[in-house]
């Protein structure tokens, strides 16, 4: 747990501006109440679209929190935690402020597209800062940031194995070199509770080419994490009990809610990581499964023609444990292939 509360809180002027109303767009909770509503993406270059969001804010002075789902519309195990946590959220009770972004990337989620929106086909999760006269992608990252990473003191940026990707549960801690902050992320990543930590090293460090939801945080000097939790797209409970479990232990890791933090006794650090590209466009089979252990050299996966001719394998580029492999038939040259971890304690 972070035990120095006044590092936690070296956001003062947030905190104790918090027994005033919280804002985020347009919508305004008043001390020990809750309100839902949308921020707004208005029309620009392209089509406009909202974002839902909800607002616990406790009666009582604290951090705040910003949980955010949906930066891949596809990704459903953490857009269903954040409708199972919110009832179970008390702001009459809780310490500071919880901002629960539902969707953040509405046109993916109703079209039903994994990584790119359907609409500018970008990546959400890698547009940010963003551009408030960007196409749609760009504006609900600009706005997502404005309005809520910025505003919040911790971010936790929640995903799931895209409607392609055969995932095991873990979390990416950044490691910025800058101590403070790293050592407040790596307490984060204990509590949170998911014993597989990828040691993230090569995120941007520029806070306007942050291009991920979580960098923003940290080159704004505020602690993320990434979480990953569920596969192939599916709504598993496991997997949505393991993101509301957590997000109640980060809750009470920050002093936000009474009791112990979950907190991993045991973690398994995963450093060095490689994500494995694909070599070729075709028909994709892979050859091992998720958490698998592999050796160097191992063949994770080849690639076909639409005539089934072999056009390119995909191997592991050292020892270690498969954190996912793509498991739908269609690839692309250049996306992810696969996702290897070597454990190190």
């Amino acid at each position: 747990m972070i035990r120095n509360a006044a590092w936690l809180l070296g956001f003062t002027s947030l905190i104790f501006a918090q027994r005033a109303d919280f804002r985020v767009g347009p919508v305004v909770a008043a001390p020990g109440k809750s309100a839902s509503g949308v921020i707004p993406i208005a029309k620009g270059v392209d089509a406009g679209t909202e974002v839902p969001v909800t607002v616990v804010h406790g009666a009582q002075p604290g951090p705040v929190l910003a949980l955010i789902a949906g930066n891949h519309g596809y990704e459903y195990t953490p857009i269903l935690a954040l409708q199972q946590l919110k009832p179970l959220l008390d702001p009459r009770a809780i310490r500071g402020t919880v901002i629960l972004v539902h969707i953040a990337n509405m046109p993916s989620f109703l079209g039903r597209t994994i990584y790119f929106s359907p609409v500018d086909n970008k990546n959400l999760n890698r547009v940010y800062p963003g551009n408030p006269n960007g196409t749609v992608s760009e504006r609900i990252a600009h706005a997502i940031t404005k309005e809520v990473i910025e505003k919040s003191d911790v971010a936790l940026d929640l995903h799931c194995g895209d409607g392609n990707e055969s995932l095991r549960p873990y979390v990416y801690q950044s490691v910025t070199g800058n101590k403070k902050l790293d050592d407040a992320m790596a307490e984060l990543a204990l509590a949170f509770g998911l014993e597989h930590i990828v040691l993230d090293r090569d995120r941007p460090t520029d806070p306007a080419k942050s291009l991920y939801c979580s960098t923003t945080a940290t080159t704004r000097g505020k602690p993320a994490l990434t979480v990953e939790s569920g596969f192939m797209g599916l709504s598993d409970p496991k997997s949505v009990e393991a993101i509301v479990a957590g997000a109640q232990s980060t809750m009470r890791h920050l002093k936000m809610m009474d009791g112990a933090p979950l907190r991993v006794r045991n973690p398994v650090y995963l450093d060095p990581v490689k994500v494995i590209e694909s070599p070729a466009t075709g028909i994709f089979y892979p050859r091992v499964q998720k958490d698998q252990k592999v050796s160097e050299g191992e063949l994770l996966a080849y690639v076909t023609d639409y005539h089934g001719n072999r056009i390119g394998e995909v191997k592991a580029p050292f020892a270690g444990i498969v954190l996912y492999i793509i498991g739908t038939p269609p690839i692309i040259k250049g996306q992810p292939a696969a996702f290897v971890g070597k454990p190190s304690r």
